[in-house]
């Protein structure tokens, strides 16, 4: 039933309140921290790939020995530097 009035809660202020209500609880607040919090590494790992750095001035095709858009990858010998790489995801991303 939430799922099918997901929107609806949404754009009032339930979804505000509800999340209140429970933040508000003493079992949860043991659980919340101000001074660090926790994210999924997977996210950051594929955030992070090395394979979506690709030279600035390269053609950036994908190599063509195969193996599709994720292909393996060997990078071990390789300068990159923020001045001569960029992130084809992020462009805020350094190295």
């Amino acid at each position: 039933m939430l799922s099918k009035n997901r929107d609806r809660l949404l754009e009032g202020d339930i979804a505000a309140k509800f999340l209140g209500a429970v933040l508000a609880q003493p079992r949860v607040k043991k659980l919340l921290s101000s001074d660090h919090f926790s994210v999924d590494g997977t996210l950051i790992e594929a955030w992070a790939s090395m394979k979506s750095v690709k030279p600035r001035d390269g053609p950036g095709e994908p190599p063509e020995n195969g193996g599709g858009r994720n292909a393996e990858a060997d990078f071990h010998g390789q300068k990159r530097t923020n001045e001569t790489h960029a992130s084809t995801t992020d462009p805020d991303a350094r190295l």
